[in-house]
Protein backbone atom coordinates (compact mmCIF):
# COMPACT_ATOMS: atom_id res chain seq x y z
CA UNK A 1 0.00 0.00 0.00
CA UNK A 2 1.21 3.41 -0.69
CA UNK A 3 2.49 5.29 2.58
CA UNK A 4 -0.33 8.06 2.99
CA UNK A 5 0.67 10.99 4.91
CA UNK A 6 1.79 11.23 8.59
CA UNK A 7 -1.49 11.46 10.48
CA UNK A 8 -4.20 10.92 7.65
CA UNK A 9 -5.77 8.06 7.31
CA UNK A 10 -5.36 5.55 4.00
CA UNK A 11 -7.27 7.70 1.23
CA UNK A 12 -9.44 4.31 1.50
CA UNK A 13 -11.07 4.56 5.23
CA UNK A 14 -12.85 7.28 6.86
CA UNK A 15 -11.52 9.15 9.50
CA UNK A 16 -12.10 8.25 12.77
CA UNK A 17 -11.36 9.26 16.05
CA UNK A 18 -13.29 11.93 18.75
CA UNK A 19 -12.14 15.56 18.90
CA UNK A 20 -9.18 15.00 20.39
CA UNK A 21 -7.81 12.88 17.79
CA UNK A 22 -9.05 15.83 15.24
CA UNK A 23 -7.54 18.44 17.24
CA UNK A 24 -3.91 17.06 17.60
CA UNK A 25 -4.21 16.24 13.75
CA UNK A 26 -4.82 19.58 13.07
CA UNK A 27 -2.05 20.84 15.55
CA UNK A 28 0.11 18.82 13.22
CA UNK A 29 -0.84 19.68 10.56
CA UNK A 30 -1.54 23.80 11.29
CA UNK A 31 2.12 23.78 12.50
CA UNK A 32 3.37 22.21 9.29
CA UNK A 33 1.17 24.81 7.26
CA UNK A 34 2.24 27.77 9.38
CA UNK A 35 6.29 27.45 8.60
CA UNK A 36 5.12 26.66 4.70
CA UNK A 37 3.03 29.75 4.83
CA UNK A 38 5.43 31.74 6.91
CA UNK A 39 8.32 30.95 4.11
CA UNK A 40 5.63 31.78 1.59
CA UNK A 41 4.95 35.01 3.26
CA UNK A 42 7.95 36.00 3.01
CA UNK A 43 8.55 35.45 -0.36
CA UNK A 44 5.69 37.06 -0.89
CA UNK A 45 6.25 40.22 1.07
CA UNK A 46 10.13 39.98 -0.52
CA UNK A 47 8.62 40.47 -4.13
CA UNK A 48 6.84 43.29 -3.36
CA UNK A 49 10.01 45.01 -2.22
CA UNK A 50 11.62 43.74 -5.14
CA UNK A 51 9.52 45.82 -7.47
CA UNK A 52 8.96 48.66 -5.75
CA UNK A 53 12.81 48.97 -5.62
CA UNK A 54 13.13 47.36 -9.01
CA UNK A 55 11.18 49.64 -10.90
CA UNK A 56 9.70 53.30 -10.81
CA UNK A 57 6.58 54.17 -8.66
CA UNK A 58 4.32 54.25 -11.67
CA UNK A 59 5.64 51.04 -12.93
CA UNK A 60 5.32 49.65 -10.12
CA UNK A 61 1.96 51.28 -9.37
CA UNK A 62 0.63 49.42 -13.02
CA UNK A 63 1.95 46.35 -12.25
CA UNK A 64 0.48 45.64 -9.03
CA UNK A 65 -3.15 47.05 -10.47
CA UNK A 66 -2.34 44.49 -13.03
CA UNK A 67 -1.99 41.67 -10.45
CA UNK A 68 -4.86 42.57 -8.98
CA UNK A 69 -7.07 42.40 -12.20
CA UNK A 70 -5.35 38.96 -12.48
CA UNK A 71 -6.21 37.28 -8.84
CA UNK A 72 -10.11 38.85 -9.50
CA UNK A 73 -10.10 36.78 -12.40
CA UNK A 74 -8.46 33.70 -11.07
CA UNK A 75 -11.06 33.87 -7.97
CA UNK A 76 -13.80 34.14 -10.94
CA UNK A 77 -12.95 31.01 -12.82
CA UNK A 78 -12.37 29.20 -9.62
CA UNK A 79 -16.32 29.07 -9.48
CA UNK A 80 -15.84 28.47 -5.46
CA UNK A 81 -15.11 25.10 -6.27
CA UNK A 82 -11.89 25.22 -3.80
CA UNK A 83 -14.77 25.17 -1.01
CA UNK A 84 -16.85 22.64 -3.09
CA UNK A 85 -14.44 19.94 -3.42
CA UNK A 86 -13.40 20.16 0.38
CA UNK A 87 -16.81 19.95 1.55
CA UNK A 88 -17.97 16.57 -0.77
CA UNK A 89 -14.53 14.70 -0.75
CA UNK A 90 -14.02 15.18 3.07
CA UNK A 91 -17.68 14.18 3.08
CA UNK A 92 -17.47 11.41 0.91
CA UNK A 93 -14.92 10.15 2.57
CA UNK A 94 -16.24 10.18 6.19
CA UNK A 95 -19.51 8.60 4.92
CA UNK A 96 -17.09 5.76 2.96
CA UNK A 97 -18.65 7.10 0.16
CA UNK A 98 -15.81 6.26 -2.31
CA UNK A 99 -17.10 5.76 -5.59
CA UNK A 100 -18.87 9.07 -5.65
CA UNK A 101 -15.31 10.95 -5.36
CA UNK A 102 -14.49 11.04 -9.02
CA UNK A 103 -17.37 12.02 -10.36
CA UNK A 104 -17.13 14.96 -7.92
CA UNK A 105 -13.70 15.44 -8.95
CA UNK A 106 -15.00 15.98 -12.80
CA UNK A 107 -18.48 18.04 -11.97
CA UNK A 108 -16.01 20.74 -10.80
CA UNK A 109 -12.32 20.78 -12.73
CA UNK A 110 -14.20 21.24 -16.37
CA UNK A 111 -16.58 24.35 -15.50
CA UNK A 112 -13.29 25.72 -13.80
CA UNK A 113 -11.02 24.84 -17.07
CA UNK A 114 -14.13 25.95 -19.48
CA UNK A 115 -14.78 29.23 -17.33
CA UNK A 116 -10.83 30.20 -17.31
CA UNK A 117 -10.35 29.57 -20.80
CA UNK A 118 -13.34 32.16 -21.22
CA UNK A 119 -12.60 34.85 -19.12
CA UNK A 120 -8.50 34.88 -20.69
CA UNK A 121 -10.59 34.87 -24.08
CA UNK A 122 -12.84 38.12 -22.64
CA UNK A 123 -9.97 39.68 -21.24
CA UNK A 124 -7.88 39.80 -24.25
CA UNK A 125 -10.25 41.47 -26.17
CA UNK A 126 -11.43 43.87 -23.87
CA UNK A 127 -7.73 44.43 -22.04
CA UNK A 128 -7.37 47.94 -23.63
CA UNK A 129 -10.53 49.32 -22.60
CA UNK A 130 -9.71 48.05 -19.31
CA UNK A 131 -6.04 49.41 -19.08
CA UNK A 132 -8.28 52.35 -20.19
CA UNK A 133 -10.43 52.67 -17.10
CA UNK A 134 -7.97 50.96 -14.61
CA UNK A 135 -4.64 52.29 -15.44
CA UNK A 136 -5.41 55.04 -17.81
CA UNK A 137 -1.89 56.25 -16.93
CA UNK A 138 0.14 53.17 -17.94
CA UNK A 139 -0.22 53.49 -21.78
CA UNK A 140 -0.25 50.53 -24.09
CA UNK A 141 2.40 48.76 -21.47
CA UNK A 142 -0.52 48.47 -19.18
CA UNK A 143 -2.22 46.50 -22.00
CA UNK A 144 0.75 44.40 -22.96
CA UNK A 145 0.87 43.78 -18.97
CA UNK A 146 -3.12 42.74 -18.55
CA UNK A 147 -3.17 40.16 -21.40
CA UNK A 148 -0.02 38.95 -20.48
CA UNK A 149 -1.14 37.92 -17.00
CA UNK A 150 -4.81 37.07 -17.78
CA UNK A 151 -3.63 34.75 -20.33
CA UNK A 152 -2.68 32.61 -17.05
CA UNK A 153 -5.56 32.63 -15.07
CA UNK A 154 -7.11 29.18 -16.42
CA UNK A 155 -3.73 28.03 -15.12
CA UNK A 156 -4.14 29.81 -11.86
CA UNK A 157 -8.00 28.02 -11.31
CA UNK A 158 -6.78 24.62 -11.96
CA UNK A 159 -4.05 24.81 -9.68
CA UNK A 160 -6.12 26.51 -6.70
CA UNK A 161 -8.76 23.72 -7.54
CA UNK A 162 -6.67 20.96 -7.54
CA UNK A 163 -4.82 21.56 -4.70
CA UNK A 164 -8.00 22.06 -2.66
CA UNK A 165 -9.32 18.51 -3.70
CA UNK A 166 -5.92 17.08 -2.57
CA UNK A 167 -6.71 19.02 0.87
CA UNK A 168 -10.20 17.10 0.86
CA UNK A 169 -8.56 13.56 0.72
CA UNK A 170 -6.70 14.79 4.19
CA UNK A 171 -3.96 15.50 2.02
CA UNK A 172 -2.04 18.74 3.08
CA UNK A 173 1.73 18.12 1.30
CA UNK A 174 0.71 19.13 -1.98
CA UNK A 175 -1.16 22.66 -1.22
CA UNK A 176 2.77 22.88 0.95
CA UNK A 177 5.08 21.79 -1.68
CA UNK A 178 3.56 22.75 -5.03
CA UNK A 179 1.71 26.51 -3.79
CA UNK A 180 3.07 27.52 -0.31
CA UNK A 181 7.08 26.46 -1.12
CA UNK A 182 7.43 25.76 -5.16
CA UNK A 183 5.13 28.56 -6.76
CA UNK A 184 5.86 31.33 -4.55
CA UNK A 185 9.39 30.79 -4.27
CA UNK A 186 9.98 30.66 -7.78
CA UNK A 187 7.89 33.87 -8.07
CA UNK A 188 10.28 35.27 -6.05
CA UNK A 189 13.69 33.86 -7.49
CA UNK A 190 11.83 34.77 -11.62
CA UNK A 191 10.62 38.48 -10.30
CA UNK A 192 14.54 38.96 -8.30
CA UNK A 193 16.26 37.85 -12.06
CA UNK A 194 13.92 40.02 -14.04
CA UNK A 195 15.16 43.25 -11.42
CA UNK A 196 18.46 43.06 -11.59
CA UNK A 197 18.89 42.52 -15.37
CA UNK A 198 16.51 45.56 -15.37
CA UNK A 199 14.00 43.96 -17.42
CA UNK A 200 10.65 45.67 -19.32
CA UNK A 201 7.70 46.24 -16.35
CA UNK A 202 5.24 45.22 -19.24
CA UNK A 203 6.24 42.32 -20.17
CA UNK A 204 8.52 40.22 -18.52
CA UNK A 205 8.12 41.27 -15.09
CA UNK A 206 4.52 39.73 -15.96
CA UNK A 207 5.76 36.59 -17.08
CA UNK A 208 8.63 36.33 -14.19
CA UNK A 209 5.58 36.52 -12.22
CA UNK A 210 2.51 34.57 -13.85
CA UNK A 211 5.05 31.27 -15.34
CA UNK A 212 5.14 29.37 -12.04
CA UNK A 213 1.18 29.14 -12.36
CA UNK A 214 1.90 26.94 -15.14
CA UNK A 215 4.31 24.52 -13.36
CA UNK A 216 2.01 24.56 -9.87
CA UNK A 217 -0.98 23.46 -12.10
CA UNK A 218 1.34 20.81 -13.76
CA UNK A 219 2.14 19.28 -10.79
CA UNK A 220 -0.61 19.78 -8.43
CA UNK A 221 -2.66 17.96 -11.37
CA UNK A 222 -0.21 15.01 -11.22
CA UNK A 223 -0.79 14.88 -7.67
CA UNK A 224 -4.86 14.99 -7.51
CA UNK A 225 -4.62 12.40 -10.17
CA UNK A 226 -2.95 9.94 -8.19
CA UNK A 227 -5.01 10.56 -5.32
CA UNK A 228 -8.29 9.52 -7.73
CA UNK A 229 -7.31 6.50 -8.72
CA UNK A 230 -5.77 5.59 -5.17
CA UNK A 231 -9.63 6.50 -3.67
CA UNK A 232 -11.13 4.39 -6.88
CA UNK A 233 -9.01 1.01 -6.02
CA UNK A 234 -11.77 -1.52 -5.55
CA UNK A 235 -14.91 0.57 -7.00
CA UNK A 236 -16.75 -1.49 -9.04
CA UNK A 237 -19.35 1.19 -10.19
CA UNK A 238 -18.34 4.63 -9.56
CA UNK A 239 -21.22 7.08 -9.70
CA UNK A 240 -21.38 8.98 -12.92
CA UNK A 241 -20.62 13.00 -12.95
CA UNK A 242 -23.71 13.50 -14.20
CA UNK A 243 -25.75 12.14 -11.26
CA UNK A 244 -23.63 14.38 -9.18
CA UNK A 245 -24.02 17.64 -10.98
CA UNK A 246 -27.21 19.54 -9.41
CA UNK A 247 -25.72 17.97 -5.71
CA UNK A 248 -22.21 19.57 -6.36
CA UNK A 249 -23.11 22.91 -7.69
CA UNK A 250 -26.17 23.52 -5.24
CA UNK A 251 -23.74 23.50 -2.49
CA UNK A 252 -20.68 25.48 -4.53
CA UNK A 253 -23.09 27.98 -6.56
CA UNK A 254 -23.72 30.64 -4.05
CA UNK A 255 -19.78 29.92 -3.07
CA UNK A 256 -18.72 30.87 -6.60
CA UNK A 257 -19.82 34.49 -6.00
CA UNK A 258 -18.31 34.98 -2.46
CA UNK A 259 -15.24 33.82 -3.39
CA UNK A 260 -15.09 36.41 -5.72
CA UNK A 261 -16.51 39.27 -3.76
CA UNK A 262 -13.95 38.45 -1.15
CA UNK A 263 -11.15 38.73 -3.63
CA UNK A 264 -13.21 41.62 -4.93
CA UNK A 265 -12.66 42.91 -1.18
CA UNK A 266 -9.43 42.29 -1.15
CA UNK A 267 -7.83 43.77 -4.54
CA UNK A 268 -10.82 46.11 -6.08
CA UNK A 269 -9.08 49.33 -3.98
CA UNK A 270 -6.22 48.85 -5.48
CA UNK A 271 -7.54 49.03 -9.44
CA UNK A 272 -9.71 51.95 -8.15
CA UNK A 273 -6.73 53.81 -6.87
CA UNK A 274 -4.88 53.14 -10.17
CA UNK A 275 -8.12 54.43 -11.97
CA UNK A 276 -9.20 57.27 -9.60
CA UNK A 277 -5.99 58.54 -8.16
CA UNK A 278 -2.77 57.35 -9.96
CA UNK A 279 -0.54 54.20 -9.78
CA UNK A 280 1.58 55.78 -7.40
CA UNK A 281 -1.39 55.68 -5.29
CA UNK A 282 -2.09 52.22 -5.70
CA UNK A 283 1.94 51.21 -4.93
CA UNK A 284 1.74 53.00 -1.77
CA UNK A 285 -1.21 51.00 -0.98
CA UNK A 286 -0.33 47.66 -1.97
CA UNK A 287 3.17 48.35 -0.09
CA UNK A 288 1.28 49.42 2.91
CA UNK A 289 -1.28 46.49 2.85
CA UNK A 290 1.38 43.58 2.20
CA UNK A 291 2.20 43.61 6.10
CA UNK A 292 -1.23 42.05 6.62
CA UNK A 293 -0.34 39.18 4.38
CA UNK A 294 2.27 38.27 6.90
CA UNK A 295 0.14 38.74 9.71
CA UNK A 296 -2.64 36.37 7.80
CA UNK A 297 -0.04 33.78 7.38
CA UNK A 298 -1.29 31.93 10.82
CA UNK A 299 -5.04 32.26 9.60
CA UNK A 300 -4.45 30.36 6.05
CA UNK A 301 -2.41 27.70 7.84
CA UNK A 302 -4.97 27.25 10.10
CA UNK A 303 -7.67 26.83 7.88
CA UNK A 304 -5.92 24.54 5.68
CA UNK A 305 -5.17 22.08 8.29
CA UNK A 306 -9.21 22.64 9.82
CA UNK A 307 -11.61 22.74 6.88
CA UNK A 308 -11.92 19.00 6.31
CA UNK A 309 -11.70 18.36 9.69
CA UNK A 310 -14.72 20.35 10.44
CA UNK A 311 -16.40 19.14 7.39
CA UNK A 312 -15.94 15.11 8.45
CA UNK A 313 -17.37 16.52 12.23
CA UNK A 314 -20.21 18.43 10.57
CA UNK A 315 -21.51 15.28 8.24
CA UNK A 316 -21.12 12.92 11.62
CA UNK A 317 -23.64 15.98 13.79
CA UNK A 318 -20.91 15.81 16.26
CA UNK A 319 -21.22 19.50 17.12
CA UNK A 320 -19.58 19.19 20.16
CA UNK A 321 -16.58 18.08 18.02
CA UNK A 322 -16.46 21.06 15.92
CA UNK A 323 -16.53 23.65 18.54
CA UNK A 324 -14.05 22.52 20.40
CA UNK A 325 -12.25 22.45 17.18
CA UNK A 326 -13.35 25.88 15.94
CA UNK A 327 -12.30 27.34 19.45
CA UNK A 328 -8.93 25.87 19.61
CA UNK A 329 -8.13 26.84 16.18
CA UNK A 330 -9.41 30.47 17.20
CA UNK A 331 -7.24 30.56 20.31
CA UNK A 332 -3.95 29.61 17.72
CA UNK A 333 -4.94 32.02 15.80
CA UNK A 334 -4.98 34.89 18.36
CA UNK A 335 -2.14 33.72 19.86
CA UNK A 336 -0.03 33.74 16.48
CA UNK A 337 -1.57 36.61 15.09
CA UNK A 338 -2.49 39.54 17.58
CA UNK A 339 1.31 40.03 18.47
CA UNK A 340 2.33 40.72 14.93
CA UNK A 341 -0.12 42.71 14.21
CA UNK A 342 0.47 44.86 17.25
CA UNK A 343 4.08 45.07 15.85
CA UNK A 344 3.37 45.70 12.82
CA UNK A 345 0.93 49.26 14.05
CA UNK A 346 3.91 50.10 16.26
CA UNK A 347 6.78 49.69 13.33
CA UNK A 348 4.79 50.78 10.52
CA UNK A 349 6.84 54.11 9.87
CA UNK A 350 10.33 52.13 10.02
CA UNK A 351 9.14 48.94 8.01
CA UNK A 352 7.24 51.08 5.51
CA UNK A 353 10.77 52.45 4.74
CA UNK A 354 11.78 49.23 3.32
CA UNK A 355 10.32 49.66 -0.07
CA UNK A 356 11.75 53.06 -0.47
CA UNK A 357 11.63 56.39 -0.17
CA UNK A 358 8.24 57.73 -0.10
CA UNK A 359 6.47 55.02 1.27
CA UNK A 360 6.32 56.14 4.89
CA UNK A 361 3.46 58.16 3.95
CA UNK A 362 1.33 55.11 4.09
CA UNK A 363 1.71 54.42 8.10
CA UNK A 364 -2.10 55.30 8.87
CA UNK A 365 -3.30 52.80 6.51
CA UNK A 366 -0.50 49.67 8.17
CA UNK A 367 -1.92 51.09 11.39
CA UNK A 368 -5.57 51.28 10.57
CA UNK A 369 -5.74 47.82 9.37
CA UNK A 370 -3.78 46.84 11.85
CA UNK A 371 -6.26 47.13 14.44
CA UNK A 372 -9.32 46.03 12.36
CA UNK A 373 -7.08 42.44 11.62
CA UNK A 374 -7.36 41.96 15.90
CA UNK A 375 -11.42 41.89 15.55
CA UNK A 376 -11.33 39.94 12.17
CA UNK A 377 -9.14 37.02 13.63
CA UNK A 378 -10.71 37.41 17.26
CA UNK A 379 -13.45 35.98 15.41
CA UNK A 380 -11.80 32.93 14.34
CA UNK A 381 -12.40 31.48 10.93
CA UNK A 382 -16.05 32.17 10.75
CA UNK A 383 -16.79 31.52 6.86
CA UNK A 384 -14.74 28.35 7.24
CA UNK A 385 -17.74 27.08 10.15
CA UNK A 386 -20.25 28.33 8.00
CA UNK A 387 -18.74 26.90 4.69
CA UNK A 388 -18.32 23.33 6.20
CA UNK A 389 -21.69 23.32 8.00
CA UNK A 390 -23.47 23.60 4.61
CA UNK A 391 -24.54 27.57 5.11
CA UNK A 392 -22.79 28.60 1.65
CA UNK A 393 -25.90 31.21 0.97
CA UNK A 394 -25.19 33.10 4.16
CA UNK A 395 -21.68 33.36 3.51
CA UNK A 396 -22.92 34.44 -0.39
CA UNK A 397 -24.95 36.99 1.23
CA UNK A 398 -22.42 37.84 3.66
CA UNK A 399 -19.80 38.41 1.44
CA UNK A 400 -22.20 40.40 -1.17
CA UNK A 401 -23.09 42.92 1.52
CA UNK A 402 -19.45 43.48 2.36
CA UNK A 403 -18.54 43.88 -1.14
CA UNK A 404 -21.25 46.54 -1.81
CA UNK A 405 -20.09 48.32 1.67
CA UNK A 406 -16.49 47.97 0.10
CA UNK A 407 -17.68 49.27 -3.31
CA UNK A 408 -19.76 52.52 -2.77
CA UNK A 409 -17.23 53.31 0.35
CA UNK A 410 -14.15 53.09 -2.09
CA UNK A 411 -15.63 55.31 -4.72
CA UNK A 412 -16.90 57.73 -1.71
CA UNK A 413 -13.80 57.87 0.03
CA UNK A 414 -10.61 57.60 -2.57
CA UNK A 415 -11.06 60.54 -4.54
CA UNK A 416 -11.28 62.77 -1.24
CA UNK A 417 -9.00 60.62 1.62
CA UNK A 418 -6.72 58.44 -1.03
CA UNK A 419 -5.27 55.42 0.25
CA UNK A 420 -6.65 56.51 3.79
CA UNK A 421 -10.13 56.47 1.93
CA UNK A 422 -9.53 53.11 1.02
CA UNK A 423 -7.93 51.71 3.89
CA UNK A 424 -11.54 52.77 6.20
CA UNK A 425 -13.66 50.99 2.75
CA UNK A 426 -11.71 47.83 3.51
CA UNK A 427 -12.24 48.05 7.35
CA UNK A 428 -15.93 48.89 6.76
CA UNK A 429 -15.88 45.45 4.74
CA UNK A 430 -13.35 43.56 7.36
CA UNK A 431 -16.19 44.06 10.02
CA UNK A 432 -19.46 43.52 8.22
CA UNK A 433 -17.55 40.03 6.64
CA UNK A 434 -16.30 38.63 10.44
CA UNK A 435 -19.30 40.17 12.73
CA UNK A 436 -22.21 39.04 10.57
CA UNK A 437 -21.32 35.67 10.09
CA UNK A 438 -20.20 35.67 14.15
CA UNK A 439 -23.82 36.30 14.95
CA UNK A 440 -24.89 33.48 12.46
CA UNK A 441 -22.58 30.69 13.72
CA UNK A 442 -24.28 31.60 17.59
CA UNK A 443 -27.46 31.75 16.25
CA UNK A 444 -27.94 28.50 14.06
CA UNK A 445 -25.24 26.23 15.43
CA UNK A 446 -24.79 27.60 18.92
CA UNK A 447 -21.27 28.06 18.10
CA UNK A 448 -18.56 30.53 18.98
CA UNK A 449 -14.74 31.21 19.27
CA UNK A 450 -14.55 32.67 22.63
CA UNK A 451 -13.55 29.53 24.71
CA UNK A 452 -11.14 29.82 27.48
CA UNK A 453 -8.29 29.56 25.26
CA UNK A 454 -9.21 32.49 23.44
CA UNK A 455 -9.58 34.64 25.97
CA UNK A 456 -6.72 33.77 27.50
CA UNK A 457 -4.60 34.26 24.09
CA UNK A 458 -6.09 37.78 23.76
CA UNK A 459 -5.30 38.87 27.42
CA UNK A 460 -1.31 37.70 26.69
CA UNK A 461 -0.98 39.65 23.38
CA UNK A 462 -2.99 42.72 25.15
CA UNK A 463 -0.60 42.69 28.53
CA UNK A 464 2.80 41.75 26.57
CA UNK A 465 2.30 43.75 23.12
CA UNK A 466 -0.63 45.83 23.14
CA UNK A 467 -0.57 48.15 26.21
CA UNK A 468 3.26 48.53 26.38
CA UNK A 469 3.91 49.05 22.46
CA UNK A 470 0.65 51.66 22.40
CA UNK A 471 1.69 54.08 25.30
CA UNK A 472 5.43 53.86 23.82
CA UNK A 473 4.15 55.12 20.60
CA UNK A 474 1.99 57.56 22.12
CA UNK A 475 4.70 59.19 23.93
CA UNK A 476 6.80 58.87 20.53
CA UNK A 477 9.59 56.69 21.49
CA UNK A 478 12.22 56.32 19.45
CA UNK A 479 12.95 52.97 17.48
CA UNK A 480 15.64 50.84 19.64
CA UNK A 481 12.75 52.14 22.85
CA UNK A 482 9.91 49.76 20.76
CA UNK A 483 12.28 47.31 19.73
CA UNK A 484 13.48 46.73 23.52
CA UNK A 485 9.58 46.97 24.61
CA UNK A 486 9.01 44.03 22.31
CA UNK A 487 11.65 42.07 23.31
CA UNK A 488 10.36 42.19 27.16
CA UNK A 489 7.23 41.45 25.65
CA UNK A 490 8.45 38.49 23.39
CA UNK A 491 9.97 36.95 26.93
CA UNK A 492 6.65 37.51 28.86
CA UNK A 493 4.63 36.36 26.14
CA UNK A 494 6.45 33.43 26.25
CA UNK A 495 6.19 32.57 29.99
CA UNK A 496 2.78 33.45 29.40
CA UNK A 497 1.66 30.95 26.49
CA UNK A 498 3.83 28.00 28.68
CA UNK A 499 2.14 28.26 31.60
CA UNK A 500 -1.16 28.58 30.11
CA UNK A 501 -0.59 25.80 27.50
CA UNK A 502 -3.02 23.30 28.16
CA UNK A 503 -5.80 26.13 27.91
CA UNK A 504 -4.29 27.21 24.99
CA UNK A 505 -4.22 23.54 23.49
CA UNK A 506 -0.92 23.70 22.54
CA UNK A 507 -0.10 20.00 24.09
CA UNK A 508 -2.15 18.72 21.11
CA UNK A 509 0.98 20.18 19.55
CA UNK A 510 2.41 16.51 21.01
CA UNK A 511 1.10 14.60 18.15
CA UNK A 512 3.89 16.35 16.10
CA UNK A 513 5.91 13.70 18.10
CA UNK A 514 3.00 11.28 19.44
CA UNK A 515 2.81 9.64 15.96
CA UNK A 516 6.57 8.53 16.50
CA UNK A 517 6.33 7.38 20.04
CA UNK A 518 2.65 5.93 19.85
CA UNK A 519 1.28 8.40 22.21
CA UNK A 520 -2.20 9.52 22.41
CA UNK A 521 -3.79 12.54 21.27
CA UNK A 522 -3.57 15.36 23.80
CA UNK A 523 -6.60 16.14 25.86
CA UNK A 524 -9.09 19.44 25.15
CA UNK A 525 -8.88 22.00 27.35
CA UNK A 526 -12.82 22.95 27.99
CA UNK A 527 -14.07 26.18 27.60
Amino acid sequence: MTRTEAGDAPASTAPTGGPGAGLGGAARQGFANLVGVGLAAIAGFGLNIVVARGWSVREAGMFFAATSAFMIGASAARLGTDVGTIYFVSRYRTLGQRERIRGTILVGLLPVLAVGVLLTLVGWLAAPALAELTMPEAGPGGVTALRVLLAFVPLAALSDYALAACQGFGQMRPLLTVERLGRTLVQFVAVAVAAWLGLSATTALPLAWAVPYLLAAAVALAWLGRLVRRAGRDVTRPTPAGEQFVGFWRFTGPRALSSLAAIVVQRLDIVLLSALRGPADAALYTAATRFLALGQLSGTALSSSVQHRLAAALARDDRAGAGELYQAATSWLVLLSWPVYLVFAAFAGPMLALFGAGYGVARPVVVLLALTMLVATGCGMVDVVLNMAGRTTWTFYNAMAATAINVLANVALIPVYGIVGAALAWTAAILVNNLVPLTQLWWSLQLHPFGRGTRVAMALATGAFGLPLGLASLLGAPVPVLAGVSAVGVAAYAAGAWHWRTTLNLDALRALRGRRNGSGPAPIAQS
